[in-house]
């Protein structure tokens, strides 16, 4: 079995390619220096960019004032509708438009470790996609109560079965993508929010071709802050993925 308490043991990784992950925040105030900390403790020539959805708690002015420590890490602030999907799409967006190779994605919260990220982006040289996944040999999950990870195996289980994706972590937010991965993808046409807004653009990607890794992290819950996720958004997004898999639109590709 795993020591699911070490850390992974990593060299920093130095990104050979433009390299960007995107990090979206609402109200992490009380993590956010610790990650960005962190973050570059395990890569270099790889940019940060928190898309903040307009936190009350300040959470963008944190990191404004950690910009001038670190020059590779800026701040998008959002107005107006809140939402993961949301947010995702502007960091991602905002990576193509600026010329990004490479385009990934983690959790605000230090539930993702940044001591993955050497491995994935080593892994992510010869791959399409690089999903972090705790349901694969290796992976797990510390501080979740059974049944939530019970309830999250079998959604992961369903979602991979109904839209025939050759992965055992789909909602996983801790990813990586290739730029042209992302641009065989119309953006506006995905439709979803919160978790099966992840779950929606691995399908497209897969759909286009995308070859998928999978390499295996321990999640950590979170121990600051209150999290986002809400029951009821799991069962939302498990009609909205079986819309997805027989809306005509999908099933034709993006």
């Amino acid at each position: 079995m795993p020591d699911l308490r070490a850390r992974p043991a990593t060299t920093v990784y130095t990104a050979g390619e433009p390299t960007l992950i995107v990090v979206p925040t609402y109200n992490e105030k009380s993590n956010i220096i610790e990650l960005v900390q962190q973050f570059f403790m395990f890569v270099a020539n790889v940019h940060l960019l928190i898309v903040d959805d307009n936190s009350p708690d300040g959470t963008a002015g944190v990191v404004e004032t950690l910009t001038t420590q670190y020059p590779s890490l800026s701040i998008l602030r959002r107005v107006g509708e809140r939402g993961l999907g949301r947010a995702y799409t502007a960091g991602i967006l905002y990576g193509l438009q600026n010329g990004f190779q490479i385009i990934g994605t983690m959790d605000a919260d230090l539930s993702h470790d940044p001591a993955y990220l050497p491995r994935h982006l080593a892994l992510i040289e010869k791959h399409d996609v690089v999903i972090g996944s705790r349901y694969i040999r290796d992976g797990g999950t510390i501080n979740w109560q059974i049944r939530r990870i019970l309830l999250s195996w079998l959604a992961n289980k369903y979602a991979a079965k109904l839209l025939d994706i050759p992965a055992h972590d789909l909602t996983s937010g801790f990813r990586l993508y290739r730029r042209g991965v992302l641009e065989s993808i119309d953006l506006q046409e995905v439709k979803s929010n919160g978790y099966s807004f992840l779950v929606e653009l691995l399908y497209r990607a897969h759909r286009a071709g995308a070859d998928i890794a999978e390499s295996p992290i321990v999640f950590y819950d979170r121990t600051l802050g209150a999290s986002k996720l809400r029951t009821h958004e799991i069962y939302l997004g498990a009609f909205k993925l079986l819309h997805l898999r027989l809306s005509r639109n999908a099933l034709q590709g993006p």
